[in-house]
């Protein structure tokens, strides 16, 4: 009896370890697979897929990738976490429209647009994705309802302010009368440029001169005659105007008649007299509100367009087209100048 007793007990030990062996590999099989697993949800759940497209290759729009890139990355959004798309429409709308296309297949999480003409080829084509612009003017462009709410998908920033504050300084430099607007027809900001320069003619006893570019080919036939009857050269956005500006300047340098901007890099271009927003701070800016909607899924619409506030608009004076054109700058005016190019 004894006996039997004890084969049945080692039978009873042999069959627990028989389970107990069992239990351990699978439990091994179920730890090993978890965390197998573990990585790839961890990669499904942070992995944000963001297209980013740049209008050209302007250094406007190399600052305001930089700015958005730094501050997503200042927020937790950079790579191997997130997926960037980005792409440059070497100014030219047909390739934006191209890109535009292309980026609906990405299935998308945001996207950054950079230059008016660039925002209009996303929101053209892509209505269910929030859109972050660079554009001037959102709400003369058709990207938003209201500066305040667009009423859709996009939000952004803009480098617009009151061009009144250019001007006084162009007078204040030079007793400008006849001003030559250099723009391109159909080209939604350079079009609202030009707008907002004709709403100055009573208020600075000024005429404003629309030149109308619609190929580079038409600068040096137009140029010359339009030299003859102004003042100042006005270089707006247009993608012409500013692949072409050092050329521009450098006529209009020997010419005597100044130029003017509201962008920064055209200062750097030659323009004489700039006042402009920082471009990458709007990049800044916008990376901001890029944030902000991955963060907490807030409604583009609920997001304004912004401008920089105007105390950190920088007055631009290019000293080398200065001495090269023989324009006399006073030392009163030279203290207002908050950056020189030389």
């Amino acid at each position: 009896m004894n006996s039997f007793l004890l084969e049945k007990g080692r039978g009873a030990v042999s069959g627990n370890k028989s389970i107990g062996s069992r239990i351990k590999a699978g439990l091994s099989l179920f730890i090993a697979a978890f965390l197998m697993l573990q990585p790839v949800c961890a990669e499904a759940k942070a992995a944000k897929r963001i297209g980013m497209l740049l209008f050209g290759g302007e250094s406007r729009y190399l600052a305001q990738r930089k700015g958005a890139l730094e501050q997503l990355a200042k927020e937790g959004f950079r790579e191997p976490g997130v997926k960037y798309f980005i792409e440059n429409a070497g100014g030219s709308k047909a390739k934006a429209a191209e890109i535009a296309r292309n980026f609906t297949s990405l299935k998308l999480d945001l996207i950054f647009a950079f230059g008016t003409s660039a925002a209009l080829a996303v929101a053209n084509e892509i209505k269910d994705v929030p859109l972050v612009c660079g554009a001037y003017d959102p709400v003369e462009s058709g990207l938003a309802l209201q500066w305040k709410s667009s009423g859709n998908n996009t939000t952004g920033v803009s480098p617009k302010f009151p061009l009144s504050r250019l001007i006084s300084n162009l007078k204040e430099l030079a007793p400008v009368q006849r001003i030559g607007v250099l723009y391109t027809p159909h080209e939604k900001n350079s079009e609202a440029v030009l707008t907002d320069l004709v709403e100055l003619q009573n208020s600075f006893r000024i005429r404003i001169v629309p030149v109308p570019l619609t190929l580079a080919e038409e600068i040096p036939k137009l140029l010359p005659e339009v030299l003859r009857v102004v003042d100042a050269i006005y270089l707006t956005g247009s993608g012409i105007v500013g692949k072409n500006a050092v050329s521009i300047v450098d006529s209009a340098t020997r010419a005597k008649v100044l130029t003017v901007s509201h962008l920064d890099d055209l200062a750097k271009d030659g323009v004489l007299l700039s006042m402009a927003a920082n471009q990458y701070r709007m990049g800044r800016l916008a990376g901001e509100k890029g944030a902000k909607i991955l963060k907490r899924g807030v409604n583009p619409s609920a997001i304004p367009f912004e401008t920089l506030p105007l105390k950190e608009l920088d007055l631009i004076l290019n000293m080398k087209t200065a001495r090269k054109g023989g324009f006399l700058i006073a030392p009163s005016f030279m203290k207002k100048v908050s950056k020189t190019v030389d």
